[in-house]
C-alpha cells in the first residue's frame, strides 16, 4: 500500500521494552499488512545521528516517549517522510516548526490517553471529598475508630461546583463523566468558544470567578509560557477554604512553593497531585509531609490496559493515511502551541 505505488516503509523508533508495553500483537500485524517495518535496533532510544541515518527512504515514522527530536539534520535526510505518529500524548518535545513547513502530517495518541486521565481525575476528586485514602491507611493500621477520630470534613460530589481549567480532550471526557453527579461546571479556557463549552453543559467564565466559586478546581491546560505558574499565591487565596485543587495535567501549572504554603496554612482544604514541577518529585519535597495532599507518581495517563492501545491508535491513522483517507488524530500546526 502506498500513495505513490511503492511499498510503504515505516520506521518505529520505540525501544523494545517500551514497545512491548504500548502495543498488542494485532497492531504490528495490521501495520505489516500495508508497510515494511524498520525497527529501532537498540534497546534504548535513538540519538539524533542514529535517527538521521534510519530516516532515509522512510515514508512514516512512529515515535513515543524519549524519541529524538526531528531537527533540521534529521529532516534533511527524511527524503520520503510523509507522516509522523507519536504513540503518546504531547508531540511538542519531538516535532519542530520545520516538520509542519515541509508538509509532514503529525498524529498522536492523545485521544486514547484522554479517557483514563479523566477517569483518574474523577477518582482524585472523590478521594479528596471523601478522604478515602485516609480511611484505607487507617484500616491498614487496624484503626477502625478513625472515622470518629478524623480531623477533616467529608463532602458529597453531587451538587458541587467543579471548575475546569483548560478545555481540551481530557476536560471534555471529564465533563461527560461528571454528568451523573449533577454538578455545576465552570470552564476557564481563553481559546474555547463559549458555544462549544455550553454544548457540553458547562459555562465559560473568567479565571477569578472560577476560583472563587468552585468546590473543586481541576487543571487540564497545556504548559505554555502563559500558563506557567498560572496557579500561584494570588490564585490560591481566591479559592474557598473548603475547596480542593486537582492536577493531572502539567506540574509547572502550579507554583509548588505557594501551594505548600496554602496547604500548611489551610487556605484550601487540600489537593491531589499526579504531576510535579520536577519529576521524579524530590525526596526532600515538603509535599510528602503534608496531611492534606494526596500524591501519585504521574500515573493518570493510563492503566496498563489502556497503555497497550497507544501504538494501535497510531497504526490505525497510518492505515487511513496511506489509503488516501484523513487521519483521525492529526495535530494541526495552528493548535500546537495550546496543546498539552
Amino acid at each position: 500500500m502506498s500513495l505513490s505505488g511503492k511499498r510503504v516503509r515505516v520506521l518505529i523508533t520505540i525501544p523494545a521494552e517500551l514497545y512491548s508495553r504500548i502495543s498488542r500483537a494485532g497492531d504490528e500485524e495490521k501495520l505489516r499488512s500495508f508497510a515494511e517495518c524498520v525497527f529501532n535496533p537498540f534497546n534504548r532510544n535513538l540519538n539524533e545521528d542514529e535517527l538521521s541515518e534510519l530516516i532515509v527512504d522512510v515514508d512514516g515514522c512512529i515515535t513515543s516517549w524519549g524519541s529524538p527530536r526531528f531537527t533540521e539534520k534529521v529532516l534533511n535526510n527524511a527524503n520520503r517522510l510523509k507522516i509522523i505518529g507519536h504513540a503518546a500524548g504531547s508531540v511538542k518535545p519531538y516535532v519542530t516548526e520545520q516538520v509542519f513547513k515541509r508538509g509532514i502530517i503529525v498524529v498522536n495518541a492523545a485521544s486514547t490517553i484522554a479517557k483514563p486521565v479523566a477517569e483518574f481525575t474523577i477518582a482524585m476528586i472523590l478521594n479528596c471529598l471523601r478522604g478515602i485514602p485516609k480511611y484505607v491507611e487507617a484500616m491498614r493500621m487496624r484503626n477502625w475508630v478513625h472515622r470518629e477520630q478524623r480531623g477533616f470534613t467529608t463532602y458529597d460530589l453531587n451538587g458541587k461546583t467543579i471548575g475546569i481549567i483548560g478545555f481540551g480532550a481530557v476536560a471534555k471526557e471529564l465533563v461527560k463523566l461528571l454528568k451523573p453527579f449533577e454538578v455545576s461546571i465552570m470552564v476557564y479556557d481563553p481559546y474555547a468558544e463559549p458555544s462549544q463549552v455550553a454544548s457540553y453543559g458547562a459555562r465559560k467564565v473568567g479565571l477569578n470567578e472560577l476560583l472563587k466559586c468552585s468546590d473543586v478546581v481541576t487543571l487540564h491546560a497545556a504548559l505554555t509560557p502563559e500558563t506557567h505558574h498560572m496557579i500561584g499565591e494570588k490564585e490560591l487565596r481566591l479559592m474557598k477554604p473548603a475547596a480542593y485543587l486537582i492536577n493531572t495535567s502539567r506540574g509547572a501549572l502550579i507554583d509548588e512553593n505557594a501551594l505548600v504554603k496554602a496547604l500548611r496554612e489551610k487556605w484550601i482544604a487540600g489537593a491531589a497531585l499526579d504531576v510535579f514541577e520536577q519529576e521524579p518529585l524530590e525526596s526532600n519535597s515538603p509535599l510528602y509531609d503534608l496531611e492534606n495532599v494526596f500524591l501519585t507518581p504521574h500515573v493518570a495517563g493510563g492503566s496498563d490496559e489502556r497503555m497497550r492501545q497507544l501504538f494501535g491508535t497510531v497504526v490505525e491513522d497510518f492505515k487511513r493515511f496511506f489509503s488516501g483517507e484523513k487521519p483521525i488524530n492529526e495535530v494541526p500546526y495552528e493548535k500546537l502551541k495550546i496543546l498539552a
